[in-house]
């Protein structure tokens, strides 16, 4: 048999219980012992990157009065059937979209590894700002001209180095490497589109940097 001080001590712990439960502490709690290196579903050495990338580009875009809300990041250190273009948010300081995109294999048949260029006919992704001009119905359908700004990227235009879509790069992210391209950042249809209105409705020119 129970005691009554014992039924008693059982029956404030159960009350006790209930009304941590309701007051939402416990919850709160929860959140609060979480691990506080995950945003945007990103690890923190990512959202450090884009973080600091982010903080440049905004002193840049200001200077040059480009757009100053939204810029595009992409983290060429990254593999490339994970998500690595990202659409930074430079107000809110967080990742607003991202997906996948391709590098160049410089001319082979496979690229292992990374390799960079800027010569005309090279195929490699050149790293550097770009400025991302006007639409045009290319080769692979809709497509958006780059104007490189750096050393790094100022033969984009001759090089017809543009920001295009393509059906070989998936939608959402896969344990493989996707396929290559001959320098172009190519993205899946399903996120250009995302892309597209960004581009279009802004007033200023939108920041892409590619970088590693």
């Amino acid at each position: 048999m129970f005691r009554p001080a014992t039924l008693l001590l059982f029956f404030i712990l159960v009350l006790s219980f209930a009304w941590l439960s309701s007051s939402g502490i416990r919850k709160r709690a929860k959140v609060n012992t979480s691990n506080p290196a995950e945003k945007n579903g990103l690890p923190v050495m990512i959202m450090k990157r884009l973080r600091s990338k982010a903080a440049d580009a905004a002193a840049f875009v200001r200077q040059k009065n480009y757009n100053s809300t939204i810029c595009f990041l992409v983290d060429m250190s990254l593999p490339s059937g994970q998500n690595r273009f990202f659409v930074y948010d430079m107000q809110k300081d967080s990742v607003r979209n991202a997906g996948l995109v391709t590098h160049g294999r410089c001319n082979e048949n496979w690229l292992e590894g990374r390799k960079y260029g800027n010569t005309v006919g090279c195929g490699c992704t050149s790293l550097g700002r770009y400025k991302v001009g006007y639409s045009y119905k290319g080769k692979f359908g809709l497509a958006f001209k780059l104007y490189g700004l750096d050393k790094t990227n100022d033969k984009a235009f001759p090089r017809f180095v543009v920001l295009h879509s393509h059906d070989c790069v998936p939608e959402t992210e896969v344990a493989d490497d996707i396929c290559q391209s001959d320098g172009c950042p190519t993205v899946a249809p399903g996120f250009l589109q995302q892309l597209k209105p960004i581009i279009s409705e802004s007033g200023k020119p939108v920041l892409l940097w590619i970088f590693e």
